[in-house]
């Protein structure tokens, strides 16, 4: 796993002709809330970090934090993060790049930002589905294509609701 800077980050989408799913204006999205239960949301990150990576490299990139300061373990955040070595602060560095065989590592990255309420991407190399965390508790999932979304439906069809981007 390697961690990033904002213009790393940049650079990462630059160099792959891509843009953040947001900023694609005819991206097909679906909208998932978290689960409620809070052991149900280890489960739900674990199935984004195993089926849209597709075993290759990810991208998370965290961009905002201390939305909702009361929910943040910022000491759990930074014991994990050091155990890769890593000891700049999250906005020096809010891209963390995990490699195919890290789908345990992204797991725990992910099941952390939905927790502490923070926003970001997941932006995958494969680039079929990619993924949008937000602190008001639910993942946009963006697809080019949307038969790329399919797989997303049967896992988690009692808590979808879908939205046209504007």
């Amino acid at each position: 796993m390697r961690f990033y800077t904002p213009s790393e980050c940049e650079e990462w989408l630059r160099s792959r002709q891509r843009q953040k799913p947001k900023d694609i204006a005819d991206a097909h999205t679906l909208c998932l809330n978290y689960p409620s239960k809070l052991d149900c949301i280890l489960e739900f990150a674990d199935w984004i970090a195993r089926s849209i990576t597709y075993r290759r490299h990810a991208l998370l990139w965290l961009t905002e934090t201390d939305i909702w300061p009361g929910s943040e373990n910022w000491h759990l955040y930074y014991r994990l993060r050091q155990t890769y070595f890593e000891h700049r602060l999250l906005h020096e560095a809010p891209g963390h790049l995990f490699l195919e065989h890290e789908v345990e590592d992204l797991t725990s990255f992910l099941q952390i930002t939905m927790l502490n309420g923070w926003d970001g991407y997941l932006l995958t190399e494969a680039d079929y589905v990619n993924a949008f965390f937000s602190h008001d508790g639910y993942v946009d999932f963006f697809a080019e294509i949307e038969g790329n979304l399919i797989d997303v439906l049967p896992a988690f069809q009692p808590l979808i609701h879908t939205h046209k981007k504007q």
